[in-house]
């Protein structure tokens, strides 16, 4: 479950918590004209990277070329923690780094396994995350929102915070 947070430095901490609970988020390559697609990720946070692997035969790999801007969504599975990243994504060639990330589910979408020529590393550092945590609970976010409908207070019923992060400013 996610914790709100009005600290930043906390709010960062969740944020590559998050993404390394959560296995999949959408990818897209900015001014591509492409969808966001579904993809595996592995969130590094030492590095504040998020690594993925490919097959070098895709539109998403042809629309990188040699680096481009990217965005990257995110959304818990318990449905209180939502994510929207931005930053830049480049093919990356380290056979050490593949190796780490390498698993069962990365070799069932590779004919050879990790020998097949198509495998494709693709560093993502992200610069910018734009996240929002609401209550866990369904029932009382309804609750809030029933009751602010109800009001005849203004405002937005208070259900979750939203925070815009900065990360990696040497990228």
């Amino acid at each position: 479950m996610a914790t709100r947070t009005e600290d930043p430095v906390k709010a960062k901490g969740q944020l590559w918590d998050k993404l390394d609970d959560t296995r999949v988020g959408m990818l897209w390559v900015k001014d591509s004209g492409q969808h966001p697609q579904p993809m595996t990720h592995y969130a590094d946070p030492g590095t504040e990277s998020i690594w993925f692997i490919t097959s070098s035969d895709t539109d998403l790999v042809a629309a990188i070329g040699h680096g481009a801007e990217a965005g990257f969504t995110l959304q818990a599975p318990s449905g209180d923690y939502q994510a929207s990243l931005q930053g830049s994504l480049v093919v990356y060639d380290s056979a050490e780094k593949l190796d780490e990330l390498w698993s069962y589910g990365a070799a069932a979408w590779f004919e050879h396994g990790r020998d097949d020529p198509k495998v494709t590393l693709l560093r993502y550092t992200p610069r910018e995350a734009s996240v929002w945590v609401s209550d866990g609970n369904p029932v009382v976010v309804g609750l809030k929102m029933m009751r602010a409908a109800m009001s005849d207070e203004k405002g937005d019923p208070d259900v979750g915070e939203h925070h815009v992060l900065h990360l990696n400013l040497a990228a």
